[in-house]
């Protein structure tokens, strides 16, 4: 099993990722962490293969994290899943040896990607690892375990939607523990309500969601969207 710290200074997004992580084979959740003086803690005490680290953390940032990592010769690997999206920050995370970085908001199917590549790179560098020395083919192999192919569209779409939007809605769904509301569903996709009841509307007749309702004592009942298992 690969070992994975979770860092986010969001205690909900964090156990979003921790869920999605734990839906992948051969992943699990071994620590969460909400500040890089928390998950440097983690790393120290051992047994962190891979570190899902956000940038923005209240105490430093997460590459500050990274270098300080590595300083300690701390070699866990790193995957960047965060907000900043400037082409500096991207470019100080490769020269720091982040092997993905995955702008939010993303879907599960774009987390699960890069996971299973770098599941892929690890049992590739273990297969050329036993012959002590890699020739050029060996290296190409280990670089070319890393790329990930973008996921295809979704077709059939109405008009007005897009599979991103719609990918993200159906992983939140997924992901819950319960049935939500559009209110809850856009405060979690950080759409507006009027979108979120959109898209709900068109996946509940196409049959990914279950519609319920839930009474309350006053006015009218509340719309509560379930993920139906395929």
């Amino acid at each position: 099993m690969i070992d994975v710290l979770v860092v986010d200074d969001d205690f909900r997004v964090a156990e979003i990722n921790a869920k999605y992580v734990g839906k992948v084979p051969g992943f699990r959740v071994a620590a969460r962490a909400h500040s890089a003086a928390q998950a440097l803690a983690a790393v120290e005490r051992g047994a962190i293969d891979l570190v899902l680290l956000d940038h923005y953390l209240p105490d430093r940032t997460g590459l500050e994290l990274v270098h300080r990592m590595r300083e300690q010769g701390h070699g866990a690997d790193v995957i960047m899943i965060t907000a900043a999206g400037d082409v500096a920050t991207v470019q100080q995370a490769m020269r720091l040896g982040a092997l993905h970085y995955l702008v939010k908001p993303f879907t599960f199917a774009a987390l699960r990607t890069r996971l299973d590549s770098y599941a892929a790179l690890r049992r590739t560098v273990d297969r050329v690892g036993g012959r002590g020395v890699a020739g050029q083919e060996q290296v190409d192999r280990i670089f070319g375990a890393l790329r990930t192919a973008p996921a295809p569209s979704a077709p059939g779409l109405p008009s007005g939607h897009t599979a991103p939007t719609t990918d993200l809605i159906c992983d939140v769904l997924y992901g819950a523990d319960h049935p939500l509301s559009a209110h809850e569903v856009a405060a979690r996709t950080g759409l507006s309500r009027s979108t979120a009841q959109r898209y709900l509307r068109h996946l509940e007749q196409a049959g990914r969601l279950r519609l319920s309702l839930k009474y309350g004592d006053t006015g009218r009942p509340e719309h509560r969207y379930a993920w139906v298992a395929p």
